[in-house]
């Protein structure tokens, strides 16, 4: 008996071992993340879609104004924090049926205003 039990202590710390050192691996290395974290970042990137898919047709709004082009002056002179306000004030950014405007989506508005030619 005392010979399986021998046995056994090297075993088990290698069992264990091998355990630690593939979760340090797997989260360091390997891209393994926890539930939350995976959470925040499927969050922010469908963030990012939306106001992908939504700056464009703010930009067209902003296009089809009848005073886009003295808007833009003004878009170029305000202040770089208070740009998203100004987009939001235009109104060029509101979604039908929404009833506030998200910031990331009036900066990202006011980057495709400022870049038209």
């Amino acid at each position: 008996m005392a010979t399986q039990t021998s046995y056994m202590k090297p075993v088990l710390a290698g069992v264990v071992g091998g355990a630690l050192l593939t979760m340090v691996l797997g989260f360091t290395v390997g891209g393994w993340v926890t539930g939350s974290k995976a959470e925040v970042s499927a969050v922010e990137k469908s963030k990012s879609a939306v106001i992908s898919a939504l700056a464009p047709i703010c930009l067209s709004n902003f296009k089809a104004s009848s005073d886009a082009t003295d808007q833009k002056v003004l878009l170029t002179k305000t202040e770089e924090w208070k740009i998203a306000d100004f987009v939001k004030t235009g109104g060029w950014a509101k979604v039908p049926g929404s009833a506030d405007v998200s910031t990331g989506l009036a900066r990202t508005c006011a980057q495709l205003i400022l870049a038209e030619k």
